[in-house]
Protein backbone atom coordinates (compact mmCIF):
# COMPACT_ATOMS: atom_id res chain seq x y z
CA UNK A 1 0.00 0.00 0.00
CA UNK A 2 3.12 2.49 0.97
CA UNK A 3 4.74 2.00 -2.53
CA UNK A 4 1.25 2.28 -4.44
CA UNK A 5 0.77 5.28 -2.48
CA UNK A 6 3.95 6.70 -3.42
CA UNK A 7 3.56 6.30 -6.94
CA UNK A 8 -0.13 7.77 -6.92
CA UNK A 9 1.78 10.95 -5.25
CA UNK A 10 4.26 10.55 -8.13
CA UNK A 11 2.35 10.79 -10.86
CA UNK A 12 -0.14 13.43 -9.10
CA UNK A 13 2.75 15.82 -8.84
CA UNK A 14 4.34 14.84 -12.22
CA UNK A 15 1.11 16.03 -13.66
CA UNK A 16 -0.05 19.14 -11.83
CA UNK A 17 3.92 20.20 -12.35
CA UNK A 18 3.87 19.38 -16.10
CA UNK A 19 0.91 21.77 -16.28
CA UNK A 20 2.66 24.31 -14.50
CA UNK A 21 5.49 23.97 -16.58
CA UNK A 22 3.73 24.72 -19.62
CA UNK A 23 2.30 27.91 -18.16
CA UNK A 24 5.73 29.02 -16.59
CA UNK A 25 8.93 27.68 -17.91
CA UNK A 26 11.34 26.78 -14.85
CA UNK A 27 15.05 28.35 -13.80
CA UNK A 28 17.04 25.30 -13.91
CA UNK A 29 20.88 25.66 -12.49
CA UNK A 30 23.45 25.90 -14.47
CA UNK A 31 25.51 22.83 -15.69
CA UNK A 32 28.31 23.25 -17.68
CA UNK A 33 28.32 19.84 -19.40
CA UNK A 34 24.68 20.86 -21.14
CA UNK A 35 25.98 23.80 -22.20
CA UNK A 36 28.78 22.36 -24.24
CA UNK A 37 26.68 20.89 -25.58
CA UNK A 38 23.72 23.06 -26.74
CA UNK A 39 27.01 25.09 -27.81
CA UNK A 40 28.39 21.78 -29.82
CA UNK A 41 24.84 21.33 -31.81
CA UNK A 42 25.02 24.88 -33.31
CA UNK A 43 28.73 24.46 -34.41
CA UNK A 44 27.71 21.35 -35.99
CA UNK A 45 24.88 22.74 -37.62
CA UNK A 46 27.37 25.80 -38.94
CA UNK A 47 29.99 23.81 -39.67
CA UNK A 48 29.14 21.26 -41.68
CA UNK A 49 30.17 18.07 -39.17
CA UNK A 50 28.39 15.62 -37.37
CA UNK A 51 27.00 14.86 -33.66
CA UNK A 52 28.06 11.50 -32.67
CA UNK A 53 25.97 10.41 -29.80
CA UNK A 54 26.40 6.69 -27.98
CA UNK A 55 23.10 5.78 -25.90
CA UNK A 56 25.30 2.67 -24.49
CA UNK A 57 23.90 -0.63 -24.06
CA UNK A 58 21.25 -0.16 -21.65
CA UNK A 59 18.36 -3.16 -21.81
CA UNK A 60 14.56 -2.00 -21.21
CA UNK A 61 14.10 -5.28 -19.43
CA UNK A 62 16.63 -4.47 -16.72
CA UNK A 63 16.86 -1.77 -14.50
CA UNK A 64 19.46 -0.63 -16.53
CA UNK A 65 17.06 1.09 -18.96
CA UNK A 66 16.47 4.24 -17.16
CA UNK A 67 19.68 5.54 -18.59
CA UNK A 68 18.60 4.38 -22.01
CA UNK A 69 15.53 6.35 -21.75
CA UNK A 70 17.38 9.44 -20.77
CA UNK A 71 19.34 9.13 -23.87
CA UNK A 72 16.21 8.98 -26.26
CA UNK A 73 14.44 12.10 -25.07
CA UNK A 74 17.68 13.68 -25.68
CA UNK A 75 17.96 12.36 -28.68
CA UNK A 76 14.71 13.19 -30.09
CA UNK A 77 15.01 16.99 -29.63
CA UNK A 78 18.76 17.31 -30.62
CA UNK A 79 17.35 15.12 -34.30
CA UNK A 80 15.27 18.16 -34.33
CA UNK A 81 17.74 20.01 -34.46
CA UNK A 82 20.29 19.61 -36.88
CA UNK A 83 17.73 17.75 -38.80
CA UNK A 84 18.53 20.03 -41.43
CA UNK A 85 22.25 19.72 -41.15
CA UNK A 86 24.56 18.48 -44.09
CA UNK A 87 25.38 15.97 -42.22
CA UNK A 88 23.02 14.47 -39.96
CA UNK A 89 24.02 13.13 -36.11
CA UNK A 90 24.65 9.13 -35.88
CA UNK A 91 23.18 7.11 -32.89
CA UNK A 92 25.47 4.21 -31.92
CA UNK A 93 23.84 1.63 -29.69
CA UNK A 94 24.96 -1.92 -27.83
CA UNK A 95 21.49 -3.27 -27.44
CA UNK A 96 18.99 -4.48 -30.39
CA UNK A 97 15.95 -3.04 -29.00
CA UNK A 98 17.93 0.24 -28.21
CA UNK A 99 19.03 0.35 -31.56
CA UNK A 100 15.44 0.28 -33.28
CA UNK A 101 14.10 2.82 -30.61
CA UNK A 102 16.86 4.81 -31.95
CA UNK A 103 15.93 5.09 -35.14
CA UNK A 104 12.09 5.85 -34.22
CA UNK A 105 13.51 8.42 -32.28
CA UNK A 106 15.59 10.08 -34.76
CA UNK A 107 12.82 9.77 -37.19
CA UNK A 108 9.88 11.16 -34.87
CA UNK A 109 12.13 14.43 -34.16
CA UNK A 110 13.10 14.96 -37.92
CA UNK A 111 9.00 14.10 -38.68
CA UNK A 112 8.31 16.96 -35.77
CA UNK A 113 10.55 19.51 -38.15
CA UNK A 114 8.96 19.13 -40.81
CA UNK A 115 12.04 17.41 -42.71
CA UNK A 116 11.09 13.52 -42.38
CA UNK A 117 12.37 13.28 -46.14
CA UNK A 118 15.74 14.26 -44.91
CA UNK A 119 16.02 10.88 -42.21
CA UNK A 120 17.97 8.28 -43.01
CA UNK A 121 17.71 4.60 -40.97
CA UNK A 122 21.54 4.02 -41.67
CA UNK A 123 22.09 7.07 -38.85
CA UNK A 124 20.62 4.87 -36.05
CA UNK A 125 23.72 1.82 -35.99
CA UNK A 126 23.85 -1.36 -33.45
CA UNK A 127 27.60 -1.07 -33.07
CA UNK A 128 28.07 -4.45 -30.98
CA UNK A 129 26.04 -6.46 -28.44
CA UNK A 130 28.81 -7.27 -26.39
CA UNK A 131 31.02 -4.51 -24.59
CA UNK A 132 33.72 -4.73 -26.73
CA UNK A 133 32.24 -5.50 -29.85
CA UNK A 134 30.14 -2.16 -28.86
CA UNK A 135 33.59 0.01 -28.50
CA UNK A 136 34.77 -1.56 -31.56
CA UNK A 137 31.84 -0.65 -33.70
CA UNK A 138 31.90 2.85 -32.19
CA UNK A 139 35.37 4.07 -32.49
CA UNK A 140 35.38 3.53 -36.58
CA UNK A 141 32.61 6.53 -36.12
CA UNK A 142 34.24 8.77 -33.98
CA UNK A 143 37.55 8.74 -36.46
CA UNK A 144 35.74 8.37 -39.94
CA UNK A 145 32.60 10.20 -40.20
CA UNK A 146 33.38 14.24 -39.10
CA UNK A 147 32.11 13.86 -36.10
CA UNK A 148 32.84 17.25 -34.11
CA UNK A 149 31.20 16.64 -30.81
CA UNK A 150 30.60 13.08 -28.71
CA UNK A 151 27.60 12.75 -26.73
CA UNK A 152 27.61 9.19 -24.76
CA UNK A 153 24.85 8.93 -22.14
CA UNK A 154 23.42 5.14 -20.83
CA UNK A 155 24.51 2.35 -19.60
CA UNK A 156 28.61 1.64 -19.88
CA UNK A 157 31.52 -0.13 -18.63
CA UNK A 158 35.02 -0.20 -18.95
CA UNK A 159 34.96 -0.38 -22.72
CA UNK A 160 34.47 3.16 -22.08
CA UNK A 161 37.87 4.44 -22.14
CA UNK A 162 38.38 3.39 -25.55
CA UNK A 163 35.51 6.01 -26.30
CA UNK A 164 36.97 8.70 -24.46
CA UNK A 165 40.67 8.03 -25.99
CA UNK A 166 38.84 7.91 -29.34
CA UNK A 167 36.96 11.28 -28.77
CA UNK A 168 40.50 12.62 -27.13
CA UNK A 169 43.03 11.58 -30.09
CA UNK A 170 40.08 13.56 -32.99
CA UNK A 171 40.52 16.05 -30.58
CA UNK A 172 36.64 16.65 -30.47
CA UNK A 173 34.08 17.96 -27.59
CA UNK A 174 33.00 14.76 -25.20
CA UNK A 175 30.02 15.28 -23.17
CA UNK A 176 29.14 11.93 -21.22
CA UNK A 177 27.84 10.22 -18.33
CA UNK A 178 26.21 6.85 -16.91
CA UNK A 179 24.63 5.11 -14.52
CA UNK A 180 28.04 2.69 -13.82
CA UNK A 181 30.67 3.32 -11.52
CA UNK A 182 33.37 2.27 -13.82
CA UNK A 183 32.06 4.79 -16.57
CA UNK A 184 31.79 7.53 -14.56
CA UNK A 185 34.92 7.36 -13.21
CA UNK A 186 36.68 6.95 -16.62
CA UNK A 187 34.39 10.13 -17.80
CA UNK A 188 35.38 12.04 -14.72
CA UNK A 189 39.08 12.27 -15.56
CA UNK A 190 38.75 12.05 -19.17
CA UNK A 191 35.23 14.44 -20.13
CA UNK A 192 35.73 18.27 -20.86
CA UNK A 193 32.70 18.54 -18.68
CA UNK A 194 31.66 15.37 -16.94
CA UNK A 195 27.92 14.83 -15.98
CA UNK A 196 27.66 13.21 -12.24
CA UNK A 197 25.13 10.64 -10.94
CA UNK A 198 21.17 11.96 -11.28
CA UNK A 199 22.51 14.74 -13.83
CA UNK A 200 22.37 11.86 -16.82
CA UNK A 201 18.58 11.70 -16.09
CA UNK A 202 18.14 15.35 -16.52
CA UNK A 203 19.22 15.28 -19.96
CA UNK A 204 15.63 15.99 -21.76
CA UNK A 205 14.92 19.01 -19.69
CA UNK A 206 18.15 21.06 -20.43
CA UNK A 207 18.15 20.20 -24.66
CA UNK A 208 14.34 21.52 -23.89
CA UNK A 209 12.35 18.35 -24.96
CA UNK A 210 8.99 19.43 -23.10
CA UNK A 211 7.80 20.49 -19.95
CA UNK A 212 7.32 17.10 -18.22
CA UNK A 213 10.88 16.91 -18.45
CA UNK A 214 11.21 20.25 -16.22
CA UNK A 215 8.73 18.91 -13.81
CA UNK A 216 10.28 15.33 -13.37
CA UNK A 217 13.18 17.55 -11.80
CA UNK A 218 10.96 18.78 -9.23
CA UNK A 219 8.89 16.15 -8.80
CA UNK A 220 12.47 14.63 -8.28
CA UNK A 221 13.33 16.77 -5.46
CA UNK A 222 10.13 16.76 -3.48
CA UNK A 223 10.50 13.16 -3.00
CA UNK A 224 13.98 13.55 -2.40
CA UNK A 225 12.96 15.44 0.60
CA UNK A 226 10.42 13.63 1.71
CA UNK A 227 12.98 10.92 2.44
CA UNK A 228 15.23 13.03 3.96
CA UNK A 229 12.06 14.14 6.53
CA UNK A 230 10.96 9.92 7.05
CA UNK A 231 15.15 9.29 7.87
CA UNK A 232 14.65 12.18 10.46
CA UNK A 233 11.75 10.90 11.57
CA UNK A 234 12.21 7.25 12.26
CA UNK A 235 15.62 8.18 13.69
CA UNK A 236 13.84 10.47 16.10
CA UNK A 237 11.23 7.93 17.33
CA UNK A 238 13.91 5.78 17.58
CA UNK A 239 16.33 7.88 19.92
CA UNK A 240 12.64 8.41 22.30
CA UNK A 241 11.97 4.85 22.17
CA UNK A 242 8.77 5.19 20.02
CA UNK A 243 7.38 1.74 18.22
CA UNK A 244 8.36 2.15 14.55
Amino acid sequence: MLALGLLALTAILLVGLTLLRRRSPASLRLIEAYQRLNRSVGLAVENGTRLHISLGRGNFISARGGSALAGLAMLRRLAERTSLSDRPPIVTSGDASLAILSQDTLQSGYRAAGAEDQYRFTTGRLAGLTPFSYAAGTLSTIHDENVSANIVIGDLGTESGLLAEAADREDTSLIAASDDLSAQSVFFASAQEPLIGEELFAAGAYVGAGASHEASLHVEDILRWLIILAILLGSLLKIVGAPI
